[in-house]
């Protein structure tokens, strides 16, 4: 917005009394570029619905705006940072919407009009298990943006037999194609945490990569990854009889999970539903 007469970061965390809590995973990212680079690897955002959670003081909504965002709602559960926000949404008249609460508790596939996209500097203590109830609804959202600590997004985006491939990397490339964009140093964060980030886009699929349901594919990279240096003839016994569940599939006995590809696994979800392979 030309002329944007909102403050510098800094001075609204002061104004505001906004100190980071560690009980929240509140890690306030400052860097003007680096908010604009987030928003612009967010694609697109003149149209539908951009959901943001956690957005602290501030900082990426305003790069998401700035970026063109047509409608911005921003999940916030720090009462603290309330104020702030409503602040940018005067700067944005119409453009931000702020909704108070657990984002663990709300269901962004619900929020305002399509096409819905997330993009998030996402609190670590709470991104994966939010990821997962995305991936669920994943068919809502037209993509996913979304800032995890750096481990978790090379779990994200590994392939098999790569050291950081499991159960994450199996769920969330059997919704998405999964890419990582790039890296952003902990000193760029207030207070810096303690690894560094990564920022990955996930670009839902319209159908899942195989035919699966969700809830056994849980159970089965579950069971599979739990035992992960153990034979699938030996790691799968929780879920029935192992001989039977892998000749369904079609599938080696001697492989172990971390040879699996995301196909392999959804044909034992099949198996194990009682479906054909096929």
């Amino acid at each position: 917005m030309v002329g944007d007469p909102l403050p510098p970061l800094r001075e609204v965390i002061a104004r505001h009394g906004l100190l980071a809590r560690k009980s929240l995973g509140q890690h306030f990212l400052l860097d003007l570029n680096l908010t604009g680079r987030i928003a612009r690897a967010a694609g697109d955002l003149s149209a539908g619905t951009t959901i943001e959670i956690g957005p602290g003081p501030g900082g990426l909504t305003r790069a998401l705006l700035a970026a063109g965002a047509e409608h911005v709602v921003a999940i916030e559960r720090d009462e603290r940072c309330l104020a702030a926000l409503a602040e940018i949404a005067l700067c944005y008249p119409g453009r931000l919407e702020t909704l108070a609460g657990d984002a663990l508790e709300v269901d962004a596939a619900a929020l305002g009009a399509a096409p819905r996209r997330i993009v998030a500097n996402l609190p670590y203590n709470i991104a994966t298990p939010l990821l997962i109830g995305w991936l669920r609804r994943a068919e809502a959202f037209e993509s996913l943006t979304l800032m995890f600590q750096k481990e978790v997004a090379d779990r994200l985006a590994a392939a098999p037999r790569e050291p950081a491939y499991g159960r994450l990397s199996v769920i969330a490339q059997w919704r998405a194609r999964v890419r990582s964009q790039f890296n952003v140093a902990r000193e760029a964060f207030v207070p810096p945490p303690k690894v560094t980030s990564t920022v990955v886009r996930l670009e839902p699929y319209v159908q899942p990569l195989a035919r699966a349901r969700m809830e056994t594919l849980e159970r089965v990279t579950a069971a599979a990854f739990g035992q992960r240096r153990k034979m699938l003839r030996s790691s799968l016994k929780a879920l029935g009889d192992p001989v039977r569940l892998l000749a369904a599939a079609g599938i080696e006995g001697t492989l172990r999970a971390e040879e699996l590809d995301v196909a392999g696994f959804c044909a034992l979800a099949r198996a194990v539903d009682g479906e054909s392979a096929a």
